[in-house]
């Protein structure tokens, strides 16, 4: 049975569940760092990265300033901010949306609104908080109205995604939704079909897990149960592939 802790995340998550002990989650191992000591130094403010820059080429200031600086598409026009990606630079675990909504758009960070709680909820339920994870979407700019992202401007955008990715490294992928699965894994094959299993992304040397989209559980909570499932999948791979 999900321990007290367990038990109170599961509750905000509408999940009622009882899980054998095989299938426990085991809590994520927490990353160091070396920082002991932060100076304090003026430093000058950096000369804006010309957009002709490779992507790939850039550290972690110069992609941060090019995604701001994006025109590559049409979502620069109807945009607040961009939506770089929040979380640890060398988190072991990311997870990867289609695109940001309105507040997240408002705010300039991933998954910050009513579907944003809800991921807080879903890693709380496995022992992972979400500041040891990263989080990132395949659009940094809000497409107008929610609707969903054109192919065209999921391929102006991925180079930025490969390079977040290639400098944070990460040890797993998880895919959050239909649109962002398919995107990746380019297919299209349904969600129900691709969960519960690992996958390798054409364009990522990274292993790759499928869950729905917090948002679709907001709309379909009868199906919190499984997206219960494919958390402890995720922490369960996850401690294979750090051990």
């Amino acid at each position: 049975m999900a321990n007290t802790k367990q038990q109170t995340y599961l509750t905000a998550m509408g999940v009622d569940v009882y899980v054998s002990r095989d299938l426990s989650a085991a809590p994520l191992r927490a990353a160091t760092t070396s920082a002991d000591t932060a100076l304090i130094t003026v430093t000058p403010v950096p000369a804006k990265v010309p957009m002709s820059a490779e992507p790939a080429n850039l550290d972690w200031d110069g992609l941060i300033q090019q995604v701001q600086q994006c025109t590559l598409c049409d979502l620069h026009a109807t945009r607040t901010q961009t939506v770089f990606g929040v979380g640890r630079r060398n988190a072991s675990l990311m997870f990867i949306g289609e695109a940001p909504g309105a507040e997240e758009d408002r705010q300039g960070e991933p998954f910050v609104g009513p579907a944003g709680l809800l991921l807080n909820e879903m890693l709380r339920a496995i022992n992972i908080q979400r500041a040891d994870v990263y989080i990132a979407n395949i659009l940094k700019c809000r497409p107008p109205g929610n609707r969903d992202p054109k192919l065209e401007e999921a391929a102006q955008c991925v180079a930025y995604l490969q390079r977040q990715i290639a400098l944070i490294q990460p040890k797993l992928l998880v895919a959050l939704g239909r649109i962002a699965a398919q995107r990746l894994l380019q297919t299209d094959i349904a969600l129900a079909r691709l969960r519960l299993k690992q996958h390798q992304s054409p364009e990522f040397n990274v292993p790759l897990i499928v869950t729905y989209h917090p948002a679709y559980l907001l709309r379909t909570p009868q199906d919190k149960r499984k997206a219960w499932e494919d958390m402890l999948y995720i922490n369960k791979s996850l401690q294979e592939i750090l051990n």
